[in-house]
C-alpha cells in the first residue's frame, strides 16, 4: 500500500505538492527513483529517516537517468538544503542535519529556499 501526503508551506498553507508518496520502508528508500526513466510534472516522493543525520540522509544518483531537486528537510519541517541532483553523481547531502529528503523535478527549486518551513498533511 503507497501513502501519500501533501507538500504545504507552513504560514500559508500553500500546498506545493499533492500526492506525494512517502517513502518510509528500507526497500522503498533503497529504490528511491533509481531505473526510472522520466519523472512527471508535480511527481515526488519522501524519503523518510528515523532520526536526523547529514550521512544518513544523502542520496546519490546512480541508476537515475536525469536531474532533480534534491530537497532536505529537518524534523521541524524547516528546508536545510535544496540542490540540482545531477545523474550518475555519487554523492549530494545537506551541509546540517535532516530527517526527510523530497525528490521530484528540478523546477521545485523555484518555489522553495533555504530557511522555508513546510509540513506534511
Amino acid at each position: 500500500m503507497s501513502t501519500t501526503v501533501n507538500v504545504v508551506r507552513k504560514g500559508t498553507g500553500e500546498t506545493l505538492l499533492e500526492h506525494v508518496r512517502w517513502c518510509d520502508s528500507w526497500f522503498c528508500k533503497l529504490r528511491g527513483l533509481q531505473f526510472r526513466t522520466t519523472l512527471s510534472p508535480g511527481e515526488a516522493l519522501i524519503l523518510v529517516h528515523p532520526k536526523e543525520g547529514i550521512r544518513s540522509t544523502s542520496i546519490h544518483m546512480f541508476f537515475v537517468f536525469f536531474p532533480i531537486a534534491a530537497v532536505w528537510i529537518n524534523g521541524q519541517g524547516v528546508i536545510t538544503s535544496a540542490q540540482l541532483a545531477k545523474p550518475w553523481r555519487p554523492y549530494y547531502a545537506s551541509p546540517t542535519p535532516a530527517r526527510y529528503v523530497l525528490e521530484t523535478t528540478p523546477d521545485f527549486l523555484d518555489t522553495i529556499s533555504i530557511g522555508d518551513e513546510v509540513e506534511f498533511i
